[in-house]
């Protein structure tokens, strides 16, 4: 295949999708291939592929990873290498983790997998801690408290101050080799007791508690690694949740506990049989209910927070440049899904200017999330108009956004809902936050909804033309030389703005050399 045409594959593949940056992931349980593109702040998922080889099964019987483990790794890697070369991806970063650095045979591993051209560097525990906590610090802005990094191997626990981490401890406590307690404690009288008090001490024996970490207070536990998730997705059904997206779903204290003694109550069967939740899953998840509990009673957190960002997002933010890091998640990636689709950030940030005498002085947002829901509402008008409203929703409410919570997705549902006149605001948006937000979103979309029907999204229109709110009267001003772009629709698009606002309406024709002048 000539160069030419393996170009012309790979962006009809990824196209408009920035392809940069790849992880190859190689873990105690899974072997997996992470392609990312757009903006590496908060960057999407193009390609995800996993093995489960579970390389460190044997870890803890025979200190050396399974022959059979290694053969199924080898198989997945080989592909992945082929894939990254076809793909011409050349940006690859590959780590191994718990299994691989305390196998006996881990470095005859690595020599098979450097010949495959890529490059492994086996993470020590405190690495694995530490980056881990660097994708809480990318993911959670403000995140201070302590990170719990499960993997299949290993479980990581560090403090985190506002991207500073603490002294990180890596302990053998990986999901994989959690039934060995269980097993250990079957004996006993009180089964679960008796592995929880277990699994305490192997923490305390550590020495490591958050308690002396610098700046210590109660503050949240981050969980990382895909069986916390799924136990968050066992959480959310359980609750009857609107939302899908285990990231940053929040319980507090006593919740958390109530969950995990559910779960360690449940089979891998009944497990098993819940949606969303693989059969992998199902088998770990019990006993993870139990080293949730130990974890709970040895650092008394106020509340457990589920991340989906971990290890392979904290390799992508530990090499972004000081200012990249300092720019919000949540407008770096919307800004770049909406771009793709037709609204670029320069025109929201224009219409957001345009409208912002339609957001309430009493806001229950913020301009950020304002700004969001313009771009997300902008970008929905490119939809097909029978697919439009439930698919623009979807993002809002599903899509995996950084930096924002249940109630603001509410508002921004609702912004999007407004936008395309649907003022009906389906159950699932209102359960998420207070009314009174929910109408302030509402606003915002019906305000976008006139600035962009004025003008057909047009830079001239919006520098002809201004919304202005005074002495409890909506005022849109126009340019006398744009007098006509004030059609029958605008006219229906005002006054349900006006409605919502609680205030009356009026068009005024001025010279554009007025527009900006005060009444």
């Amino acid at each position: 295949m000539n160069t030419r045409r393996k170009r012309v594959e790979r962006e009809g593949t990824f196209a408009g999708s920035n392809a940069e940056r790849a992880i190859i992931d190689i873990g105690s349980n899974t072997v997996r291939l992470v392609v990312y593109g757009g903006s590496m702040r908060a960057p999407v998922v193009l390609l995800n592929e996993k093995v489960t080889a579970r390389l460190g099964r044997e870890i803890a019987s025979s200190g050396m990873l399974a022959e059979d483990a290694i053969n199924l790794a080898m198989r997945g890697l080989s592909r992945f290498a082929l894939l990254l070369d076809d793909l011409e991806i050349e940006d690859v970063e590959t780590v191994a983790t718990a299994a691989v650095r305390e196998a006996s045979n881990g470095a005859q591993f690595i020599d098979r997998i450097t010949e495959l051209g890529l490059t492994p560097r086996v993470l020590s525990g405190e690495e694995e801690a530490c980056i881990g906590a660097n994708g809480i610090a990318g993911a959670f802005p403000a995140a201070q408290g302590c990170v719990a990094d499960l993997g299949g191997g290993s479980l990581e626990l560090v403090a985190i101050d506002r991207g500073v981490t603490g002294k990180p401890v890596s302990l053998a406590l990986g999901a994989l080799r959690l039934p060995e307690y269980r097993s250990a404690a079957a004996g006993a009288s009180f089964g679960v007791t008796a592995m929880r008090s277990a699994l305490e001490q192997v923490i305390a024996d550590s020495g490591w508690s958050l308690a002396s970490q610098p700046k210590h207070q109660a503050h949240p536990l981050y969980l990382v690694g895909g069986t916390w998730r799924a136990m968050a997705v066992f959480a959310m059904q359980s609750r009857a949740h609107p939302l899908s997206d285990p990231h940053g779903f929040e319980l507090g204290a006593d919740e958390a506990a109530d969950l995990a003694r559910q779960i360690r109550q449940e089979s891998a069967q009944s497990l098993q049989s819940r949606p969303r939740i693989s059969s992998m899953r199902a088998q770990m998840l019990p006993d993870a209910a139990v080293l949730l509990e130990a974890l709970l009673a040895r650092l008394a957190p106020e509340k457990i927070v589920f991340s989906s960002w971990g290890l392979r997002e904290g390799l992508l933010y530990n090499r972004l440049e000081r200012h990249e890091k300092t720019q919000d998640p949540l407008l770096a990636g919307v800004s770049a899904f909406a771009k793709s689709r037709g609204a670029s950030a320069t025109l929201a940030t224009q219409i957001a200017g345009w409208t912002v005498d339609a957001a309430p002085s009493n806001s229950q947002g913020n301009e950020r999330l304002r700004l969001t829901a313009t771009m997300l509402s902008l970008a929905s008008m490119q939809i097909e108009p029978n697919i439009r409203l439930p698919q623009a929703i979807n993002w809002a409410l599903h899509k995996r956004w950084i930096a924002i919570d249940g109630e603001e997705r509410g508002q921004l549902a609702a912004a999007i809902s407004a936008n395309g006149n649907a003022l009906d605001l389906p159950d699932k948006v209102k359960a998420l936050t207070s009314e009174e937000a929910l109408e302030e979103a509402v606003c915002w979309g019906l305000a976008v909804r006139l600035a962009r029907r004025l003008g057909a999204r047009s830079r001239r229109s919006l520098e002809v033309s201004r919304l202005h709110l005074g002495d409890g009267e909506l005022v849109l001003r126009l340019a006398d030389s744009h007098a006509a772009l004030f059609g029958q629709g605008n006219e229906k698009d005002i006054a349900s703005l006006a409605r919502r606002m609680g205030c009356n309406w009026r068009v005024e024709i001025v010279a554009e050399d007025l527009l900006h002048t005060q009444n």
